[in-house]
């Protein structure tokens, strides 16, 4: 009786450990994609660098519940204005949640690829805090992609389209990681998180979308496969790119890759089919 309530007491407490750290892995992607607020004992990920694999297989999740956030603002503010101006209202509410994390990587990448011409020259531009004209052109090009398509796609769909393309954008930043291994001669969070991010981890982290993609894939299978095929394709594009130019990733590739996966679920939901009628 004593052995059999041990095993089951020792049982427990192996599951609180696993539960526990999944939870703080669950808080440390939410502190770095967004500025809310963690219990104030977690630890900054950023000075506890095991704590970045973990949570970069959650970025697909907290990915997905940062757009259905993003998807709802508009989908509310559409009753008071039109849907262009609430899709700005939207996006201006998920730059202040996530304090315009990628937005600020896709300027960066804009500048450093677009300005430099040698390995050094990109990475040096890259480093810089100031916006170029490539980066606010390149950026501005970017928000109107978004812009475009949330205006684009139906009201009713809003929900489901935002939560997905958000999650499967978190999802190809998490792809690339396992494609491009970190630049061993620059420090940053990705040298930490990418070069110990395995298939193991991407299976996780597709698991993990799941739940923002179910809905959009009930809807609209056929536009969602379109979209998911095209992120694919689209961050192996800029795998090989990034690859070929730099030798490997930074944080700024990384989050260029999880905003073009975005977009490119977005196009795919906005898309018309071509008629053929009456030719």
């Amino acid at each position: 009786m004593f052995f059999s309530v041990f095993i089951c007491v020792h049982l427990w407490l192996i599951v609180l450990a696993l539960l526990m750290k999944v939870l703080r892995s669950f808080l440390a992607a939410v502190q770095l994609l967004t500025r809310i607020p963690v219990p104030s004992r977690m630890d900054k990920p950023a000075a506890v660098p095991s704590l970045l694999p973990e949570a970069a297989v959650f970025f697909p999740l907290v990915g997905g519940l940062i757009g259905l956030f993003t998807g709802a603002v508009i989908w509310a503010a559409s009753y008071l204005w039109p849907m262009p101006l609430a899709v700005l209202i939207g996006l201006a509410a998920e730059a202040v949640l996530t304090g315009a994390f990628h937005e600020d990587a896709v300027a960066d990448c804009c500048d450093g690829f677009g300005g430099g011409w040698s390995r050094e020259d990109v990475l040096r531009i890259l480093k810089d805090s100031r916006i170029g004209s490539f980066g606010m052109l390149g950026l501005a090009l970017a928000l109107l992609l978004r812009a475009g398509c949330l205006a684009a796609v139906d009201r009713a769909e809003l929900l489901p389209v935002a939560a997905a393309s958000s999650a499967l954008g978190r999802w190809a930043g998490l792809l690339m990681m396992a494609l491009v291994a970190p630049l061993v001669d620059r420090e940053g969070l990705a040298r930490h998180v990418a070069s110990r991010i395995n298939l193991r981890d991407l299976a996780a982290g597709t698991v993990l979308a799941a739940p923002a993609v179910v809905w959009y894939a009930w809807l609209e299978p056929i536009r969602l496969g379109c979209g998911l095929a095209t992120v694919v394709f689209g961050t192996g594009a800029w795998a090989w790119y990034v690859r070929g130019r730099l030798g490997g990733t930074t944080g700024d590739c990384l989050g260029f890759a999880c905003y073009l996966g975005q977009v490119l679920v977005l196009l795919a939901a906005a898309a018309q089919p071509v008629s053929l009628a009456g030719h």
